[in-house]
């Protein structure tokens, strides 16, 4: 039986007994090809991927909502801040646009970052499927894309309108017609408009790919429509995920965390989680964290919410399919304006640096009610790197994203792991692809010797990274670093990891925002490590 057939109810009744709209094996059946389906459609889409970040780390997600809006299913790929914010995006959207009021050939776009995935970067297509005249789902896809104008991926940008462009909720196709005053729009408002197209196309074609394959499921099984299914599987997800947290004591735990920024700034995340345990929900709070940042990494209510119920989650019962219903019971609080509910004009497109960060907090509170799967604190957020200059005949050059990560904080019966990017999940782009992307010359990329913290369990390792630009013209940096000084701490007598460090030829960078630089100028950084988890036995 799968985590799907087995979900527990009230009553001390299953889910299979209690709901009875499909044979338990018919079911499991219609939930594998689901599943199949929306992992098939992020294929789709990671194939066709302009953007090296989409195509070569996974930086997507991609997933498939009823009707009413309501995420089913996801596909495996992908990170939880994209995920778990277009389960969010999507009733967001189709508040603009009723389902009942598109017509076949529509497809809706939007990167507005309150609504969506948090920075005007990511860009949200949802994907009608209609069956015999009438809409039975969407496909949904949020990518990063490589540019959208203004100031790029790094933390620089003093409001979000000199972020970039930003896309209201609009029709990309008006029945199967480009919106062509919406298509110029945004090419002409990008550096390389081809690659912004070439993405589009990627994710409308594979919201195309996922239609075509539960146009079939239904006709295999004689559905109309998909209604019946997504409410047997939204509700026995709740249930279960009900069911878990009633098993926890009840009570209030709470936790913070503090994270330091190249200029020297330091943010704390306070959060406070409270455990009902008769309604079977969990109330994560941040009253107390830090106020907005004059940065742009304030993060949106969406992507808090993403990495506060996906930690919950991975704690509480991972084995469960992640979807609407079991996303519902974990509410989430954090005042308005605030580093963690940013509201616009606050600037947010280097949101995942505290975003990331939360995991952190989370699970200090975590490790009061489940020590054994508690873990210490790790380096947080990917680093990410863009780099743009120009080529000897003056034609520009604007890489996509590149990021690396640090070692993640050592469990009571696990190491923690090296250079890996918990709690995101992207992973690097080759060195290779960046080298083939632009001018960009790599000297040494290696683990970072001794830098996770000692303990009964020891913390990953950091990396080390040096790279440089074979120009002879000036070019410049956006890079998002953190933890260079406060280290990530150990748990239950483990030891700190080694800080990280971020110097160009030697000299430490003191700033959030773009370094410009001259050929022949090396960029050096050193990623901090894990903590340690526990005494260190002698």
């Amino acid at each position: 039986m799968t985590a799907l057939e087995e979900s527990a109810v009230p009553g001390g009744t299953t889910a299979s007994q209690q709901l009875q709209r499909f044979d338990p094996i018919e079911l499991e059946v219609l939930w594998q090809s689901l599943i199949a389906t929306v992992n098939e459609q992020a294929r789709a889409l990671q194939r066709a991927a302009f953007s090296p970040i989409v195509r070569e780390a996974g930086d997507l997600a991609n997933a498939v909502f009823d009707r009413r809006g309501r995420m089913v299913a996801q596909a495996v790929t992908g990170t939880p801040g994209h995920i778990n914010s277009l389960a969010r995006a999507a009733t967001a959207i189709l508040d603009e646009y009723p389902t009942d009021s598109l017509v076949e050939g529509d497809v809706l776009i939007t990167n507005d970052p309150y609504k969506t995935a948090g920075q005007l970067l990511d860009v949200t297509v949802l994907y009608p499927v209609f069956r015999n005249g009438r809409v039975i789902a969407f496909f949904g896809s949020t990518i990063h894309h490589t540019d959208v104008g203004g100031y790029g991926i790094g933390a620089g940008g003093r409001d979000v309108f000199e972020e970039g462009l930003w896309i209201p909720i609009t029709k990309l196709m008006a029945a199967g017609h480009r919106a062509s005053d919406v298509w110029k729009f945004i090419l002409c408002n990008v550096r390389q408009p081809d690659h912004m197209a070439g993405d589009l196309h990627a994710q409308m074609a594979s919201g195309e790919v996922g239609a075509q394959r539960l146009r079939s499921l239904c006709t295999r099984h004689g559905l109309d429509d998909i209604e019946a299914l997504a409410d047997e599987i939204i509700e026995r997800s709740e249930a279960a995920t009900r069911a878990s947290i009633r098993e926890l004591p009840a009570g209030t735990y709470h936790a913070q965390a503090e994270l330091d920024l190249a200029d020297g700034s330091r943010i704390q995340i306070v959060c406070a989680i409270t455990i009902d345990n008769v309604a079977g929900e969990i109330l994560v709070d941040y009253e107390g964290s830090s106020g907005a940042s004059t940065s742009g990494i304030n993060v949106v209510l969406n992507y808090t919410h993403a990495y506060t119920t996906f930690t919950v989650r991975s704690v509480l019962n991972p084995e469960l399919p992640n979807n609407h219903g079991s996303l519902a019971p974990i509410k989430v609080n954090a005042p308005v304006g605030s580093i963690v509910n940013a509201v616009s004009p606050q600037p947010c497109t280097a949101r995942h640096v505290v975003g990331m960060f939360l995991p952190n907090a989370l699970l200090k509170a975590l490790a009061q009610i489940r020590p054994q799967q508690a873990m210490a604190e790790g380096s947080g957020a990917v680093w990410t790197m863009q780099v743009n200059g120009n080529y000897p005949d003056g034609a520009p050059f604007i890489t996509a994203m590149f990021t690396y990560a640090g070692g993640v904080g050592a469990r009571a019966t696990k190491a923690g792991l090296s250079a890996c990017s918990f709690p995101t999940g992207v992973a690097a782009v080759p060195i290779e692809v960046v080298e083939a992307s632009a001018p960009i010359h790599f000297l040494r990329k290696e683990l970072r010797a001794d830098s996770g913290g000692h303990g009964h369990q020891t913390g990953g390792l950091g990396q080390t990274i040096e790279f440089t630009v074979d120009t002879e013209r000036a070019w410049q940096l956006n890079a998002v670093t953190s933890r260079l000084a406060v280290a990530p701490e150990g748990i239950f007598g483990g030891e700190a990891g080694a800080a990280g460090s971020f110097t160009v030829n030697g000299e430490p960078v003191r700033t959030q925002a773009r370094v410009a630089l001259k050929p022949g100028d090396v960029v050096r950084l050193d990623l901090p490590g894990g903590g340690g988890y526990g005494a260190e036995q002698t």
